[in-house]
């Protein structure tokens, strides 16, 4: 499995994203991931995936959570840890879709 740094580099760069919002079937917010020291990989696979899928979707969150590489298997091993990493993991057991909102930096 490729390694999580090195597949970040293969990603369109997130610095003119704010944030990207989170929202579920009834167009609620279910999380924001924003453009912050620490969250700055989450923000670039969400955007990607977007991007590529039009929305979160189950094939996307599995797609999603082989670009988190390392990290998708300290997840399963420490839930909670890497919420991003939990939601994909979460989309694809329970086969549901979110919807992406982006906040562009102005």
């Amino acid at each position: 499995m490729a390694q999580f740094a090195e597949n970040l580099k293969k990603l369109p760069g997130v610095s003119h994203i704010a944030a990207i919002k989170l929202l579920d079937a009834a167009g609620e917010v279910l999380a924001t991931i924003e453009n912050r020291a620490g969250g700055q990989g989450s923000l670039a696979v969400y955007n990607h995936l977007a991007q590529t899928y039009g929305a979160i979707t189950p094939e996307a969150a599995r797609k999603g959570l082989e670009m988190f590489a390392e990290h998708t298997d300290d997840a399963r091993a420490n839930p909670g840890k890497h919420a991003n990493i939990d939601r994909l993991l979460l989309l694809v057991e329970d086969r549901k879709t979110l919807r992406t909102k982006h906040v562009f930096n102005v």
